[in-house]
């Protein structure tokens, strides 16, 4: 029963880890299936990896109703004029159709799966009641296929956030299995463009080799765009990165990117977010701009900036605003040297003035914004110094275990991970210490924000940092506190796939909740690895 458990557990976890190698994020393992391990010679997959049969994938749609129907199916994603996908979408695109509500909404989203296998839906950063969070063995049983599921959340938490598959996420996740979820204030100051970018790494050839990477050292995996950090030597059992050799803004990869319109004089947000495995840093060319929100949650008068890049890790969302008062086509790209960042780039084009025509420079040296001093500083709901009901500290190792790597807390895998116990209303007061040598390991809580208060012993000086995912770099510590106020048993991992099956989870756990959902340990579809 508990190995049971153990897997339906991962699978969900699994499922959030998708983010990208490079500089970006990681998303699934669709098109990334770990299979091309031979050449990148050629670019177009195989006729047989190809269904034709399968729809063209569509446009995302924007479902904006209290009643929304989502339907989980197969298609096929044409990622650039040479490099075609059979996928898994939402209503038929990738990304998903577009959830966009407001917030104190009363949301139903009446959900279909005709995929070939089992699927769920969490949704990612958003503290929905305990059993519509996705997990499968956890809060729900899995969807079979041909079956429905009625998921069913007030939207009291505005922001951007997104949703995607808890079950056996490495495959569905990276077969494009996400969407975006945007609650919009009730009281909200307008902006003339809202766009939304989802960042993801695709393979070329997805369909060669089908290699099993669990057990594998994936030390290196999505820690920055430098091909110095990304290239492994796969006799010691480890895993190139550069194997992820596309990487693609919703769905699309360089030319094939739709182009941002804008006007002079209009204010302009994007809302981006790394559905993928690896890290992305991105610089917003020819104009300043404020990062107004992370992870959903608005930042404290946050102040211009100018070449300097955003480093987006895995499962992390961040707003960006700027004023179109620099009429051209500039472009908002991703940094580094893989064989994939020159893919993930767009124009954002001014209608009908066209007078300066933007470069791409993806190597250029610039600064990484530190959002620990960024915006202005004030008190948030939580200090180092306060009074704490539970105190946890979480040592985030790596490890030889006897099938291969492993990726630890406090010396332990998952499920021999010591929880963190709280009871509702408890203040919690964690910190987060990454130990291990090479990786980094982007941390996400389910069902909770958590205020970010110091890093490296050191206070934050900027705006009140609040989140659902933080990234550690190795030999980086951070304490984080929130409060117990949303009872269940949430899962607290790595959002690094290879990392959270490999171990690197825990629970935070009500010791007052009691679920109305059993695991059925004969269910064989509740499938977490």
């Amino acid at each position: 029963m508990k190995k049971l458990l153990f897997g339906t557990i991962l699978a969900g976890v699994v499922a959030i880890g998708a983010a990208c190698s490079n500089n970006a994020s990681q998303s699934s393992m669709q098109g990334h299936d770990m299979s091309n391990m031979s050449t990148k010679e050629e670019k177009t997959p195989k006729t047989s990896e190809v269904n034709e049969q399968l729809p063209l994938a569509t446009s995302t749609q924007v479902l904006s109703s209290k009643e929304i129907n989502l339907t989980a199916k197969e298609a096929l994603l044409q990622i650039n004029d040479k490099v075609k996908f059979p996928v898994y979408t939402y209503n038929g695109s990738v990304p998903g159709a577009q959830i966009r509500i407001k917030q104190g909404d009363r949301v139903k989203i009446y959900f279909k799966n005709e995929l070939p296998e089992p699927t769920t839906i969490h949704w990612h950063g958003y503290p929905v009641p305990n059993s519509q969070d996705g997990v499968p063995g956890v809060t729900m049983d899995a969807i079979k296929p041909g079956e429905t599921f009625t998921y069913e959340f007030t939207a009291t938490v505005p922001g951007t956030y997104f949703y995607h598959s808890h079950q056996e996420s490495a495959k569905q996740v990276d077969k494009g299995l996400y969407g975006t979820l945007i609650v919009e204030p009730k009281n909200e100051e307008k902006v003339d463009r809202d766009y939304t970018l989802v960042l993801d790494e695709w393979m070329s050839n997805p369909d060669e080799g089908n290699m099993d990477m669990s057990g594998m050292d994936h030390s290196n995996m999505g820690h920055g765009n430098s091909s110095d950090n990304q290239h492994m030597d796969m006799s010691s059992m480890g895993h190139d990165m550069s194997m992820y050799d596309i990487f693609t803004i919703n769905g699309k990869s360089g030319s094939a990117v739709k182009p941002l319109k804008v006007k002079k004089g209009e204010k302009v947000r994007l809302r981006l977010i790394n559905a993928g495995y690896m890290s992305h840093k991105l610089h917003l060319h020819g104009h300043e701009f404020k990062i107004v929100a992370t992870d959903g949650q608005p930042l404290k008068d946050p102040q211009p900036i100018k070449d300097e890049l955003l480093n987006i890790a895995p499962g992390e969302r961040y707003d960006i605003e700027f004023i179109a008062n620099n009429p051209g086509e500039w472009l908002l790209e991703c940094h580094g040297d893989m064989e994939g960042t020159d893919g993930m780039k767009v124009k954002i084009q001014y209608e009908d003035q066209t007078n300066n025509t933007d470069k791409a420079n993806a190597k250029e040296d610039l600064p990484i914004v530190d959002m620990t001093k960024y915006g202005k500083h004030e008190l948030g709901q939580f200090t180092l110094d306060q009074k704490y009901d539970v105190e946890y500290t979480m040592d985030l190792g790596t490890a030889m275990g006897k099938d291969g790597m492993i990726f630890t807390i406090n010396g332990k895998t998952y499920p021999e991970t010591a929880p963190v116990n709280v009871k509702k209303g408890d203040l919690v007061k964690v910190k987060l210490v990454n130990n291990s040598p090479k990786d980094l390991h982007p941390m996400h809580l389910h069902g909770h924000f958590f205020q970010v208060l110091s890093k490296n012993g050191k206070p934050i000086t900027g705006s009140p940092l609040i989140k659902d995912t933080l990234n550690l770099k190795p030999g980086e510590e951070y304490v984080v506190a929130f409060k117990a106020d949303n009872p269940g048993n949430w899962m607290f991992h790595c959002h690094d796939l290879h990392h959270a099956s490999a171990g690197m989870v825990t629970e935070v756990k009500y010791k007052d909740y009691k679920s109305d959902y059993t695991p059925d340990p004969n269910d064989i579809t509740n499938k977490g690895e």
